[in-house]
């Protein structure tokens, strides 16, 4: 497909992904997160129940909290973007009082009129039985005293506690009192929190009890079963995360075109960012990194404070985020538009391993394979270029893996064990040589990253990032090219 084509294509789909209303309508179906459930219930153990919640609210600054992001299991389970949920799967039919059966509930936020014209419209049951598809919807207070009996299950599974809820004053039923009653229901006991870690070991075994009066429960299973859920990627998945990464990519197009050495590091964020907006992305996958020249070589770098980047090498690893599901697309590109004899060179080597890694990204291969294959490409690489002398010491120099799953975490859960069909993974091979490294000055405050989101296939590994070019010739020739920026100034401001 060309770029044109493709481009096309992109800008047809982001027109039509929206209702009359204005609002994107290509999230997941209701039956998607139905299904979803219906596979996590057919892993869990006969006489089980599995208690999902919802991501806690955090702060920010006094009255100031972050923009909320659901757990991403939660997410998956039940398509619910608000706090204050809860979500119970049985493996076995449940009968009520009236003698109707259930397998499942959910617990959501209680409608309120006055809280939601400050904080926005809530779904409440009934959206959540109508929009999300659940027979059995409940208010979480009524969570509080659900009356079930966790005591008659043979395991009852969740992920254990994070010590990051806040207790709201004026919250009745928010996520703190949420967890209470279940830890009360459960008879967790919370006083192991403070014991030693060796004492921990000795008396959780999360398959037994830890209480006199206890629930049998279960804090591992569950992160298996969801991480082999998660790793496989449906076809309705697969649209929302090809489209995350296609923004991502056209990202890395835009600043290729618009880059110069009087940028900083934060306008080249800004121009990623608006173009993740411009293409409907709410979000960010995860905070961006921009790292010109020795800023690269902090894998994590942030902070992107550098007022101008000159003639260094620019690493710029960003994902946009659409509908939950995250990219995770770098390159490293030269500022004033041309490699320097070094930096190609380590580019260069670097593109070779990347090259290596994706070529292993196939069904039956086990997951450290692109690793492996990138690791002696660049060992090799650096031995060559005088800047090592063992395979070992190219280590200082590549201290990062190859490859992760990427969904709706940025590092999506997974087995990690060999590639299947429809997993969709990093290939992110890199040098980073730091200011005072023991090798020749020449080579110091080079940083190459270049990573791409592969998808799995029966014919072979697809780069679905690869709109954003990858050689470093291809990376000079759309440097030339004019930017939609270039004429875009602002106001000088003292």
């Amino acid at each position: 497909m060309t770029f044109r084509l493709s481009f096309i294509l992109t800008v047809f789909f982001v027109c039509f992904s929206f209702a009359q209303n204005g609002n994107p309508n290509d999230y997941l179906s209701a039956q998607f997160h139905k299904e979803r459930r219906e596979a996590l219930r057919a892993k869990m153990p006969k006489n089980s129940v599995a208690v999902f919640f919802g991501n806690p609210i955090r702060n920010r600054a006094n009255d100031v909290d972050y923009v909320y992001h659901q757990d991403p299991d939660f997410y998956y389970l039940t398509g619910y973007k608000e706090p204050n949920c809860v979500l119970v799967i049985f493996s076995n039919n449940q009968t009520d009082k009236d003698g109707k059966t259930y397998n499942e509930m959910i617990y959501v936020q209680e409608k309120n009129p006055k809280v939601e014209q400050w904080t926005g419209i809530r779904l409440g049951t009934e959206g959540a039985k109508k929009d999300l598809g659940f027979e059995v919807a409940l208010n979480g207070k009524e969570f509080l005293n659900s009356g079930i009996d966790y005591m008659s299950f043979n395991n009852v599974l969740f992920k254990e506690f994070e010590e990051d809820t806040r207790n709201s004053k004026r919250d009745k039923a928010d996520l703190y009192k949420l967890i209470g009653a279940f830890k009360s229901q459960i008879g967790y006991n919370e006083k192991v929190k403070s014991q030693t870690d060796s004492n921990v070991q000795n008396e959780i075994n999360p398959k037994k009890s830890i209480t006199s009066k206890k629930a049998t429960i279960d804090t591992q299973s569950i992160l298996t079963y969801m991480a082999s859920l998660r790793e496989i990627k449906s076809k309705e998945e697969m649209v929302l995360l090809t489209k995350a990464v296609r923004i991502s990519a056209m990202g890395q197009r835009e600043i290729m075109k618009a880059m110069h050495p009087g940028m900083s590091e934060t306008e080249i964020q800004g121009v990623h960012e608006f173009v993740y907006k411009k293409y409907g992305s709410e979000y960010e996958g995860y905070p961006s990194i921009v790292g010109a020249g020795n800023n690269g070589c902090v894998l994590h770098y942030i902070e992107n404070s550098k007022m101008k980047v000159e003639n260094d090498l620019v690493l710029m690893d960003l994902g946009a985020e659409y509908h939950g599901y995250s990219a995770d697309v770098t390159r490293t590109i030269p500022a004033n538009g041309k490699f320097s004899t070094e930096q190609k060179l380590i580019y260069d080597l670097v593109y070779d391993a990347q090259e290596a890694g994706i070529a292993t990204a196939k069904i039956g291969n086990g997951f450290g394979a692109p690793d492996t294959a990138a690791r002696k490409v660049i060992s090799d690489g650096l031995i060559k270029l005088g800047i090592t002398k063992t395979a070992d010491e190219s280590r200082k120099y590549f201290p990062h893996g190859t490859s992760h799953h990427i969904g709706l975490d940025v590092h999506d859960p997974g087995l990690y064990n060999n590639f299947e069909e429809n997993m969709v993974l990093t290939v992110e091979p890199g040098i980073y040589i730091p200011n005072g490294s023991d090798c020749d000055k020449k080579w110091w405050g080079i940083a190459v990253r270049i990573e791409d989101d592969i998808l799995i296939t029966a014919n072979g590994p697809v780069n679905l990032s690869g709109e954003a070019p990858r050689k470093s010739n291809d990376i000079e020739l759309l440097m030339k090219e004019k930017s939609v920026f270039d004429n875009f100034n602002l106001p000088v401001l003292d």
